[in-house]
Formats: structure tokens, sequence, C-alpha cells
């Protein structure tokens, strides 16, 4: 079935709750999108449940409130509900207390490792792993990073050891403003996963994903919302990630159209297609 066109009115007016993406909804590199102050006052005003779930995380919440706050829009800092905030829990579940990590992110991003117990080591040639954590974009070179982080992983491997790959945002471009796109860090975790497919093809490599379109993000919305996931509407600009793991997890999903666009051939389908997200 083809997705309906609608309103955000129409979805604020028919569902108990909303969850919205940060990037291409919200805002873009350039800063907040036009309707997003608009429809956050809207929320605030009715009191109608709502939280922030993005793939990003080279964000703790605390920053992302100062960041919207930069912009004349206040929100509390724990409706932001991050791919960052899963990094912690997933490096103590899988043993890496004391572990060496290469950390391809912000500081806020290696903040996240470290709580986790993970030890962040300087990005530098000939520096010796345990794990790499590909977290944004953004905080190191680009290029000489990825080189550094392929680098420390084949170091790795060529000892014997096989060190941990962990991807919280799988996320492979976001909307930089005025149609340009940058890469991030699915991109780079991808490039990474390819080089050394090349190198050890016996090894199937691949980073553990956390973030959308796993359905861990959606669940820890619902529950901080207190609202059922079949009462819920996600509001998001990607197919692959915020509509997937939104359906994945039994949530409704609106798609902004940009950096996705629908299609009858489309292989997700969301359940609505939004023009703008203006109340």
């Amino acid at each position: 079935m083809a997705p309906t066109a609608t309103t955000m009115r129409s979805l604020l007016d028919r569902y108990a709750g909303v969850l919205l993406d940060a990037y291409g909804v919200l805002v873009d590199a350039r800063g907040a999108l036009p309707d997003a102050a608009p429809l956050i006052a809207e929320l605030a005003g009715t009191r109608k449940p709502y939280a922030i779930v993005t793939n990003d995380a080279s964000r703790a919440q605390a920053t992302y409130r100062a960041r919207f706050a930069g912009y004349g829009i206040d929100i509390e800092a724990e409706r932001f509900v991050t791919s960052g905030s899963l990094l912690p829990a997933y490096m103590r579940m899988h043993g890496l207390a004391g572990a060496r990590t290469c950390v391809l992110g912000t500081a806020d991003s290696v903040a996240f490792v470290e709580e986790g117990g993970g030890v962040a080591v300087p990005l530098r040639a000939g520096v010796d792993i345990d794990a790499v954590a590909v977290c944004d974009d953004d905080g190191f070179e680009f290029q000489s990073g990825m080189e550094l982080a392929l680098s420390a992983v084949v170091r790795a491997l060529e000892a014997g050891r096989l060190p941990a790959l962990v991807l919280p945002n799988p996320d492979l471009v976001y909307p930089k403003g005025d149609g340009e796109l940058g890469f991030t860090a699915g991109t780079i975790a991808l490039a990474i996963e390819a080089a050394l497919a090349r190198r050890f093809p016996a090894f199937d490599l691949k980073f553990a994903r956390l973030g959308k379109p796993e359905p861990h993000l959606f669940a820890h919305a619902a529950g901080l919302l207190g609202v059922a996931p079949s009462k819920l509407v996600m509001v998001g600009d990607q197919l692959e990630t915020d509509i997937a793991g939104a359906r994945s997890a039994g949530i409704d999903t609106a798609l902004l159209e940009g950096v996705s666009r629908w299609n009858p051939a489309s292989a997700i389908e969301p359940t609505y297609l939004l023009d703008r997200i203006a109340p």
C-alpha cells in the first residue's frame, strides 16, 4: 500500500506521541530548519510527549540542549535519545573495559567510550588497539583518520588479535543544507570494511551497528515517554534508517522527503509522506 500524504497537524491529532529525527528534520549543518522552532513550541505548549531520536554519536545530551538553545529552541536534555548513548552499555556488555580504543569522533564520542570503560588512544601512526569506535565524521581529519584506524586494525589482526569494531551511527550521509550532502560515520565504516575484506577475505569483518535501523533507540524513546509504540509516529528523512528502524519497532512512520525520496519501487515504505513539519 502506498504511503498517505498527510500534515504535521494531522499526525499530532492522531498520535499520542511523536519521535523526531534531528538532522534533516529539525536541523542541518547550517542550523535549525525553518519549521523546527514552531513545531517544538507547539509540542511544548500542548504537552504532547516527544523525543528526538538521532543516529548522532558526536554529541552528549547536554551538548545537544546547548546547541538547540543557541537556535532559540528550548528542549530538555533528556529528550535527546542518541546512538552514542548506546555505546557505554555495548562496551560493558562485550567486556571492553580497559580496551585500547581508536575513536573516530568528537570529545563527546570519546566520553561515550570512556563511560563504557574503554581507554581512548591517540589517533597516530603505529598505535596498538583492541577496538575501533566509528562515531562521527567530525573531531579528526577525515581521510588520515580513516587511514590510521584501518592501519591499526590491520596491525592488530597481523599480531593475532581480533579487535572489536563498533559503529553507533550507521548513517552514510547527512544534509548540509542548500541541497548539499556530507559523508558521515557509516561511510567511514563501509570503507574500512571494504579494505579489510580485500586484505583478509576469510575473516568477514563487520562493524557492530548500534543505531537506526536497529530498534534499540526507538524502544528506549517509547519507554522514556511512557507511550506504547503503536501510539507513536516517527518523523524522519531517511528510509533506510529512520523509517526502517521505526517500522521494526512497531512504530508508524512519516517520511519528510530529503535525503531519501519515496517511489513505488522503494523496498521500504513509510506510513505517511510529509512536505513539511510546520504544525
